[in-house]
């Protein structure tokens, strides 16, 4: 499993990932500035999962027909520590949980997905 961290994704979950041996990228080290669009390709070419806390990456999906294979995780958090989406994640990757094709929505109360 791969992911593409979006650049408001907070670079302690980034560490805290790498350091669990997660294979992840970082578009705030990596292609800092670059638009959503931009972000959707380059998780396609490189088949990653998408993680972001930006709600604008379900509109591109259900609106606008950008359909990463592997997923996007929309972590809708108001209230969080700096490793807390990296711990979070974790947790789904270690049971199993699977991203191909949805949209997983977590906040602080469930986890939602939407199948696409």
């Amino acid at each position: 499993m791969k992911f593409l961290a979006n650049e408001n994704f907070p670079g302690p979950s980034v560490k805290f990932l790498r350091s669990k041996g997660v294979d992840i990228e970082w578009i705030a080290k990596s292609s800092p500035g670059i638009d959503d669009h931009r972000v959707m390709t380059l998780a396609i070419l490189e088949q990653r999962t998408i993680l972001t806390h930006d709600s604008d990456y379900g509109e591109l999906v259900f609106k606008h027909g950008h359909k990463p294979k592997n997923g996007v995780v929309y972590f809708r958090l108001n209230e969080f520590l700096p490793e807390d989406p990296a711990k979070i994640l974790l947790k789904l990757i270690e049971s199993s949980h699977g991203f191909t094709n949805r949209l997983t929505v977590i906040d602080s109360s469930s986890i939602r997905e939407r199948i696409y």
